[in-house]
């Protein structure tokens, strides 16, 4: 096992972009990229100063950007909507002249895709329109952002491009759109390993187990500080994991000299913990694939199923 868990300035001097930061996955990686060290921007379209996205959620891109100070980073809170190619333009400019050139992690995490999924449905009864619309949310988004993005790790001959999404194997994921979008991501990873490590820049995708967001603890009727009380409607969240364990996962990957070695990889945090010796907010090291192996495949079947 690795002994390598960033802490304290394992990243700094580093230049991290966290596409869709603004909460869950992305505000615990943006936070634990800061933890290490690291200056952030944080981007989504949900402002303190300019209002709401369609999610119409509480959370900003600024709050998290505070708590990536906090944390010992640097935060910088830049409203981006990144399906819009000119809005991506120009944020990429903002980072190449306040950093002087420098971008080493790009985190592809926009998703926003929760009021669009249909998980009572098979295609042929959702709408067309509303799931094309997750894909371009999901998909189209972490495209046109690599494209402006990339050509600054190019430059320096270095980096690490991450692709977060749900699941590492080829399990269908219960909506038609949604293991679309998510099969999508791996492959967005794969193939910008393959070009890009020729200039020596990794690109990889990652997926957390149950993860604990804010939606998810509202949905429960917990917050971090009780969420073991959501057990008693699922004995399996007592299984999940905060965003901070994913960031922790991120951290560790931008922080390791041979990252290269796992471009083009689909990895999980059920197994990086065990190499890297990371743990939870809590001080646990939950491993979803283990639970599921134990408790939930005689009656869901393999976790790696379709492989």
């Amino acid at each position: 096992m690795k002994t390598t868990t960033p802490a304290g300035t394992a990243l700094a001097g580093r230049v991290a972009l966290v596409a869709g930061g603004t909460r869950g996955g992305g505000r615990g990686i943006a936070v634990q990229l800061g933890a290490a060290g690291a200056t952030v921007y944080v981007t989504g379209r949900s402002s303190s100063a300019a209002g709401r996205s369609a999610m119409d959620r509480s959370e900003t891109i600024e709050e998290t950007a505070a708590m990536v100070t906090a944390a010992g980073g640097t935060g910088i809170a830049v409203r981006t909507d990144h399906s819009d190619p000119d809005d991506v333009r120009a944020l990429v400019g903002r980072i190449a002249v306040e950093q002087h050139g420098r971008l080493d992690v790009l985190v592809n995490c926009v998703w926003g895709g929760d009021p669009l999924t249909d998980w009572e449905h098979p295609l042929w009864e959702q709408d067309l329109d509303t799931g094309l619309r997750l894909l371009r949310q999901a998909v189209e988004t972490h495209v046109i952002t690599s494209r402006y993005a990339l050509p600054m790790l190019v430059a320096r001959g270095s980096g690490l491009v991450v692709e977060v999404t749900d699941g590492n194997t080829a399990r269908y994921r219960g909506s038609f759109f949604y293991d679309l979008a998510k099969s999508a991501v791996i492959r967005l990873a794969v193939a910008q390993a393959a070009e890009l490590r020729p200039h020596g820049v990794a690109a990889l995708a990652i997926t957390p187990g149950f993860l604990r967001s804010e939606a998810m603890l509202e949905g429960f009727g917990v917050t971090e500080a009780n969420w073991r009380d959501g057990a008693a409607k699922d004995p399996h969240f007592a299984h999940s994991e905060s965003p901070a364990y994913l960031g922790r996962a991120v951290a560790a990957l931008a922080a390791d000299p041979d990252v290269m070695a796992k471009s083009g990889r689909a990895l999980a945090t059920w197994g990086l913990y065990e190499e890297y010796g990371f743990t939870d907010a809590d001080g646990t090291q939950p491993d979803w694939a283990a639970h599921w192996a134990a408790e939930m495949e005689p009656e869901h079947g393999p976790l790696g199923a379709g492989l």
